[in-house]
């Protein structure tokens, strides 16, 4: 008997070893093979190397500034130095009336710029699909491209020449029509309304970019068996083009929401003056002024850390109700 479960366990400790030994062979057959896959795939990885880096040290390195919300920020004593102040300015930016009216703006001017700028692109796309004339459809599409490569420093100067009450060429048809010149660059009842076109008509064309690669990854058999069916070119766009460009539509709602809070710095920096600063200022302009003509660095790092997590609460809220409606999403 002795005997026997001598063997039994002489057994059971070579099949535990050659399990364990079978694992270690696997192992070593998987991280092999991952090996043989970086070295094929080496000159991809190298490239995914620098955008990691890139965001390693623009994105990440600088979040140990984030501390300086919680501090009474001194230059000449650095962020170790400074004396660390708690949740105070936090308080004053809830507190304080600025805030709230720069808040204001900020909502105001980037839901009209989500509700006009955000479905025009898709339009062009949806258009420029349906045009067949290969030549007029590249000039057009090549036209409406350029606006974005143009920074808002030059297009300020360009609506200020083109906009002029007494010397612009859109007033200068508004006079010829019999109606009084409008200040579209002073008046508070304007400043919105130019802001807002003129960002559509900076960013359609590039915007469009997106959702014209997608129409064209659409199984062209599609429009083949409804034209066969009798579909008109509409009744084409509405049950084929569409729904074949939901899934990108909704990921972009999603991520057009989260950013509702971060206004077009560079836009508004350049075009606002004094006389409409009620209407135009928003969270950025404020923070620039705050942060560097005012020196107050640990208020504006709070506006700032504020306005991220704001932003992070709309993308995660909008991705559950779009999850929950539809089956789209981002996670």
């Amino acid at each position: 008997m002795k005997l026997f479960k001598h063997n039994e366990s002489s057994k059971k400790n070579k099949l535990s070893n050659n399990g364990s030994n079978m694992i270690i062979v696997k192992s070593n057959n998987a991280f092999n093979k991952i090996l043989k896959n970086y070295w094929s795939n080496r000159y991809i990885v190298a490239m995914l190397y620098i955008g990691l880096i890139y965001y390693a040290i623009f994105c990440y390195v600088p979040m140990y500034g984030i501390q300086i919300a919680f501090k009474d920020y001194k230059f000449l004593k650095g962020i170790t130095g400074s004396p660390w102040v708690g949740l105070e300015n936090f308080k004053m930016l809830f507190i304080g009336s600025g805030f709230l009216e720069v808040f204001k703006n900020t909502l105001i001017i980037s839901f009209y710029k989500l509700l006009f700028g955000f479905p025009t692109p898709i339009i062009l796309a949806l258009m420029l699909n349906e045009v067949y004339n290969v030549r007029f459809k590249r000039v057009v599409q090549t036209i409406s491209y350029l606006p974005h490569f143009i920074s808002w420093v030059i297009i300020s100067g360009i609506l200020l020449q083109v906009l002029s009450p007494s010397s612009g060429a859109v007033n200068y048809i508004i006079k010829l029509l019999g109606f009084e010149p409008i200040f579209f660059m002073g008046d508070s009842k304007w400043f919105r309304f130019t802001l807002i076109t003129s960002s559509i008509w900076k960013n359609i064309g590039f915007s469009s970019i997106i959702y014209l690669a997608t129409v064209s990854s659409i199984n062209t058999e599609l429009y083949e068996a409804a034209y066969i069916d009798g579909a008109t070119r509409l009744k084409r766009i509405i049950h084929i083009t569409i729904p074949g460009l939901m899934p990108v539509i909704m990921i972009q709602l999603i991520l057009s929401v989260g950013s509702i809070i971060n206004d077009d710095f560079d836009q508004i920096f350049n075009m606002y003056n004094e006389a409409v600063y009620n209407v135009a200022d928003v969270i950025g302009t404020y923070t620039y002024r705050m942060g560097l003509v005012n020196l107050q660095y640990g208020f504006s790092t709070a506006v700032s850390l504020s306005k991220n997590v704001i932003a992070f609460i709309l993308i995660v809220f909008t991705n559950i109700v779009t999850s929950r409606y539809s089956e789209y999403g981002i996670w």
